[in-house]
């Protein structure tokens, strides 16, 4: 029979964020291809960029760097040696930190690191009460103050819903205040046109100061190359406006196999890689040593439909090599999410979601955009599926430490205290370390079927439901300068007087 052991206090429990405000991963990388396989597919990306080339398309003074730096330009199609490519993104950081308005939330990009951000860019929410519905500003405040509240979320990201009863010129102001104001997580920035990407950086200038944004990265913003083979001025003028003043870029090719790529799997990732790689060597020309993440959004296709598909073997796969091809060029990696086509939390979605998130994990993806919240292709963000991914990422995150074999770990002590077939419910090991010894989602009902029916026999939709209301209600802001605040809203009041309206 178990003893209780007098050194059994124990161990204080966890607070209600994480030890760490980014994942520090100790998890060994799934490495899918042997060396000659991938140096048959970096022959291709060689031959991509060096022989067919990458359209920089409306920039004329993108193309003058290009030219400036000894490319071969054919109208707007620029080629460039394969070793002089990568010789320019060797001088972007292999990782870099990227400062949050509360210095114990920035997080570290690159390296042995993952920072999970929630899904980006979709036009419609949807919850249990509401259902779906355009995304409104409303909407969006709510979202950003539950990615503020959620411990498994290191990273604001930057449009959780798209407001769309705000003009298109202006929204991105009252979007960028809320996450300046609502939330001290760090955050992405506005990148449609270059004038809000310039907003996005005088704003996080006001927010850190002059000298604190010489130095650091505070901000960063997140572009998709126009596939296949083109990059337009939406991606070099964002490149531009943030690398110039030292702060980062992601570039992610977005890339549905059969359409904007190859159908095949293999030559869709040599060319993402190399049109990624293309765009960093840009913004090294723009600024050396300016932070640049290399993404993938690499998705497989219904060929009947055209529509894209979720959670596949194919961007499974791909997530897996696209870590190994950045890791060889020394980039940190953005790619995956927890994403699905399905249209609300079901279980398509669960599937679909699991299998994508997954691999995005063992692929070592260190900025995880979608990573909570995607719905219908990415055209929704869900309430309920935000907090439900949400929950899932605290079992990646505890997946992603690895395995514990210290002292602690090995428990001899418990041996002397358990005689063979007793238990080791009350040893002294138990009491220490029975708080955090397992990952318990907050989410997931795992008690008997009797006491489920008693507590009204509800899924995990509708867990998810009453967690984001009880979050939003017990919601306090976090702690701002409020001279900070004034200028912000200042500069937000004198950018919108300086326009009209525009909804396009």
């Amino acid at each position: 029979m178990a003893r209780r052991s007098r050194n059994s206090r124990p161990r204080s429990a966890p607070s209600g964020a994480p030890p760490s405000p980014y994942l520090q991963r100790g998890l060994s990388y799934f490495d899918l291809l042997d060396e000659e396989q991938l140096s048959r597919l970096e022959t291709q990306v060689d031959w991509l960029m060096q022989d067919v080339g990458i359209a920089f398309r409306d920039d004329p003074e993108a193309l003058q760097l290009w030219q400036a730096a000894g490319a071969t330009l054919d109208g707007d199609r620029v080629r460039m040696a394969a070793d002089e490519v990568r010789a320019l993104c060797a001088t972007a950081p292999s990782q870099f930190t990227q400062l949050a308005r509360n210095p114990q939330r920035s997080v570290v990009i690159g390296g042995q690191n993952q920072v999970f951000a929630p899904i980006y860019g979709a036009p419609f929410v949807r919850d249990l009460e509401g259902g779906r519905r355009y995304g409104d500003m409303q909407a969006f405040e709510q979202l950003v103050k539950l990615t503020y509240l959620h411990p498994h979320l290191h990273h604001g990201g930057f449009v959780t819903c798209e407001p769309c009863d705000v003009p298109v010129n202006k929204r991105h102001l009252d979007m960028l205040f809320l996450h300046m104001t609502c939330s001290d997580k760090p955050h992405l920035g506005a990148i449609t046109e270059m004038s809000r990407a310039q907003d996005s950086v005088d704003m996080a200038e006001i927010l850190f100061g002059a000298e604190v944004m010489d130095k650091n990265c505070v901000i960063m913003g997140n572009v998709n190359t126009n596939s296949p083979l083109l990059v337009d001025k939406v991606v070099t003028q964002a490149i531009r406006t943030y690398c110039a003043r030292g702060q980062g870029i992601v570039v992610a090719p977005f890339i549905l196999s059969g359409a904007m790529g190859p159908v095949s799997t293999a030559a869709s990732i040599a060319q993402a890689m190399a049109e990624a790689l293309m765009c960093c060597a840009y913004s090294q020309l723009v600024r050396p040593g300016a932070p640049f993440v290399l993404g993938n959004f690499l998705s497989s296709m219904s060929l009947k439909s055209g529509a894209p598909t979720f959670g596949m073997p194919e961007p499974v796969l791909s997530n897996y090599v696209i870590g190994q091809l950045a890791r060889r060029a020394g980039l940190p990696l953005r790619c995956g999410g927890s994403l699905t086509a399905s249209k609300i939390e079901d279980a398509q979605a669960a599937y679909e979601s699991a299998d994508s998130m997954h691999s995005t994990m063992l692929a070592g993806a260190n900025f995880v955009l979608h990573s909570a919240g995607w719905l219908e292709g990415g055209l929704c963000t869900g309430f309920e599926k935000l907090i439900m991914d949400a929950d899932r990422l605290g079992g990646y995150q505890k997946l992603g430490h690895g395995l514990d074999v210290g002292d602690e770990a090995l428990a001899r002590d418990a041996y002397g205290e358990v005689e063979p077939g007793g238990h080791f419910l009350g040893t002294g090991h138990t009491m220490r370390n029975y708080q955090t010894a397992f990952y318990t989602p907050d989410l997931s009902d795992s008690e008997n079927v009797e006491s489920w029916e008693e507590g009204g026999a509800q899924d995990m939709r509708q867990r998810a439901h009453a967690r984001w209301k009880k979050m939003l209600q017990n919601y306090e802001p976090p702690q701002m300068d409020p001279a900070k605040r004034e200028e912000l809203a200042a500069f937000v009041a004198r950018r919108k007087q300086e326009m009209p309206d525009a909804w396009y």
